[in-house]
């Protein structure tokens, strides 16, 4: 039997090979995206009760009616939907909207499913690097808008530069569409990780985008269960229906008793929220003096756990060979950011995440503040 593939030049991702790369060599891991800590122990005490307590079938294909409540009560607007995962919310989201030949707004650095879930959907990607500051410039993005326009998705705070969107770029991106039949799809998955009193700005809290907005988001970043797998994701009735229509045919349903233990975190522990911004800025000022004075220059971090330096000072190497070297001559375990990017910019820039214990960053930076040309 033959077969012919829908992504024929697909490979093995870049975080799959570093991880391989990194536990071969049993490097200090800050590359891939998720905590090395463990959650909070009433999180798992809820889990095990719900268990316990026979919470084990399918479960309402919206989401828990608990669960729904109390992410109501986080943001106040907008018809929730509970999925398995940020990223199945991004494919249901696509997927709603999207006919074949529409183009989507992607900006790169990007996370790597968006363009594999609009091509599944016979869309056409329209790809618009970032500025070299990561920002976005809206006049280039008005120049790629054409009648095909079907979508644009944004990403705040931004995974990997960190950057979040302001007041400004709101607005500029309502002028943009406002008079279009152009919708909105905000990734958001690090709202509640933002730095230095930044506060996080989504179009769906903006009434005049919120009847075109899908805001997706993640309690696996929020509670430190990645692996948990839940997200949700806020929209008007009208897109909701459509939403809910792609949804029950992906997974239905999320696990009840992981639903219900997230609510009851909720409700008990949401300090642990409001929280998470102070926690994780003192792992980003941990990691930023450690490196104050090596040949790495850091990059400005408004939100997310992550960090980009600049090691350009350091090796001539791209992105994807610095970092193999990094691993395999000095046992530290980075991310390179061109593989962001379709056509990515002449940079030396790679990630680092600090969603880890303190003992592991620490031991990861004495190796890196150490390194010379």
């Amino acid at each position: 039997m033959n077969i012919t593939s829908k992504f024929p030049n697909m490979e093995t991702t870049i975080f799959s090979q570093i991880s391989v790369l990194a536990s071969k060599h049993q490097a200090t891991n800050l590359g891939q995206g998720f905590p090395n800590f463990g959650a909070d122990p009433y999180l798992i005490e809820r889990l095990n009760y719900h268990t316990s307590q026979g919470v084990n079938q399918y479960a309402p294909m919206t989401g828990m009616p608990q669960l729904l409540e109390s992410i109501n009560k986080l943001h106040n607007n907008g018809e929730v939907t509970i999925t398995s995962g940020a990223t199945e919310a991004i494919f249901c989201a696509i997927s709603a909207i999207v006919h074949p030949g529409d183009e989507v707004i992607v900006f790169d650095p990007s996370y790597d499913s968006y363009v594999p879930n609009i091509e599944l959907n016979g869309g056409i990607a329209n790809r618009i690097n970032l500025s070299s500051d990561f920002s976005i410039d809206w006049n280039l993005v008005k120049s790629k808008i054409t009648p095909k326009t079907k979508a644009i998705i944004i990403n705040t705070p931004h995974n990997p530069s960190g950057n979040m969107l302001t007041k400004s770029d709101l607005d500029s991106l309502w002028e943009l569409i406002k008079n279009r039949n152009i919708f909105i799809i905000s990734d958001e998955v690090y709202q509640f990780i933002t730095y230095d009193g930044r506060k996080h700005l989504s179009p769906m809290d903006d009434e005049r985008m919120r009847d075109r907005t899908f805001a997706i988001s993640s309690f696996g970043k929020t509670f430190h269960v990645t692996g948990w797998k839940v997200g949700y994701c806020r929209t008007c009735e009208k897109l909701t229906k459509e939403f809910r229509k792609i949804h029950q045919y992906i997974t239905f349903c999320t696990p009840g008793n992981i639903q219900l233990a997230i609510s009851d975190m909720l409700e008990k522990k949401m300090a642990n929220v409001n929280g998470l911004s102070s926690f994780y800025q003192n792992k980003r000022d941990l990691f930023a003096n450690a490196l104050r004075y090596s040949n790495f220059k850091l990059l400005p971090v408004e939100g997310s756990y992550f960090q980009l330096v600049d090691y350009s000072e350091l090796s001539e190497s791209d992105d994807v060979e610095f970092c193999q070297q990094l691993i395999i001559e000095h046992g530290v375990a980075a991310i390179p950011t061109s593989v962001f990017y379709q056509t990515p910019p002449k940079q030396r820039i790679i990630r680092f995440c600090f969603a880890k214990k303190d003992e592991t960053l620490i031991s990861g930076l004495q190796i890196l503040k150490e390194l010379k040309a």
